[in-house]
């Protein structure tokens, strides 16, 4: 059946634009596919193929292409010369590697479906894709992400679901574009800051993980869909606290002075951080107190504020509070919070 489809297609010449053989128990992808360089789409998913043919480098007008569900055990070096190749489905393979160099050529992809294959990292050459939209690679093994996935900047669709994920990049603020981010059912324990910057932000899914609360910002996100269900989310369950002193270092208190005077545009300190690359380096972690206002370094109290999700979020069920992490730079500050915002008891 295959042969007569692939007799009929050679008959169409440089006139063949499409070839479908899914299905068809091929174990080797047929070679005299290069006699039909004006193909546009290729679709050769739930068949026996482990590799795939150099001949395909010929198809350099090939805009689809769908391997999913064969047995290949890597991203194939040969994708590279699909220089029009916009979608590339490879979901349902073997595949743990990337091969050497196969990053440079697609150019042109938006659509790059790896779901369910055995991936345990991804290459920081992924980001010379760049005109990839949708990024899918669920139920994989994924530990990590490379930061270089966060320089993307037109990707708005990522999905990792069902991976071991244990934290996303800080760099993920620079994903302007961003409109879906699945992340469910991974060992996630908090997300970072910048994702509070991606204002195009629309489905986020973080459910089946290990998150206790969000972080300062959330709560102005612009999301239509938010699941958080399966995770440990801090409750609304006050317990008596312990008041303590402050007592804070030498480095603590100069770096608190330099950083807030700083942040008042003291003309002389402004003229003379320049020279002091170290110092720059050290106040450049310094946070902003949730009461006050003012810089910090490192003596911090770490708290949770509990807000309503909007009326504009469809949520998980029985959601009625989230818990927004919050940090306040002294117990001074800590009993001038307002009535909403907690301690978290260390245990």
């Amino acid at each position: 059946m295959a042969e007569r489809l692939l007799i009929r297609a050679l008959k169409g010449g440089k006139n063949t634009k499409i070839v479908i053989l899914n299905g068809k128990n091929i174990t080797k992808m047929p070679s005299v596919l290069e006699k039909l360089p004006g193909l546009k789409t290729l679709y050769l998913q739930n068949n026996q193929i482990s590799k795939v043919c150099p001949e395909i480098s010929n198809l350099t007008q090939l805009t689809a292409l769908n391997l999913g569900n064969n047995l290949l055990e890597e991203v194939p070096e040969e994708m590279k010369y699909l220089t029009s190749l916009k979608k590339l489905h490879l979901f349902r393979n073997k595949i743990h590697r990337f091969a050497s160099g196969v990053c440079d050529g697609l150019q042109s992809l938006i659509l790059l479906n790896l779901n369910n294959n055995q991936l345990t990292w991804i290459p920081q050459e992924i980001s010379r894709l760049k005109n990839l939209r949708c990024l899918s690679i669920n139920h994989n093994q994924l530990a990590s992400i490379p930061r270089e996935l966060c320089f993307l900047e037109n990707l708005s669709e990522l999905q990792l679901n069902y991976n071991q994920l244990v934290c996303i990049p800080k760099e993920i603020k620079f994903l302007k574009k961003l409109r879906k981010l699945l992340l469910s059912r991974n060992n996630i324990k908090s997300l970072p800051e910048g994702l509070c910057n991606l204002f195009n932000l629309r489905i986020l899914d973080v459910a089946g993980n290990v998150i206790q609360m969000f972080p300062p910002g959330f709560q102005d996100l612009k999301l239509r869909e938010f699941y958080c269900e399966g995770n440990p989310l801090f409750l609304k369950q006050p317990v008596s606290a312990i008041k303590q002193e402050d007592i804070w270092s030498l480095q603590e208190i100069t770096s608190r002075f330099i950083m807030n005077q700083l942040a008042e545009k003291n003309p002389f300190l402004m003229k003379a951080i320049k020279w002091y690359p170290q110092v720059r380096s050290i106040i450049s972690q310094g946070r902003k107190c949730a009461i006050c206002e003012k810089f910090f370094l490192t003596i911090w109290l770490e708290c949770v504020e509990f807000f309503p999700p909007s009326k504009n979020w469809k949520i998980s069920r029985n959601l009625q509070l989230v818990p927004l992490r919050i940090l306040i730079c002294s117990y001074k500050c800590f009993y001038q919070r307002n009535p909403n915002i907690f301690g978290i008891a260390q245990v």
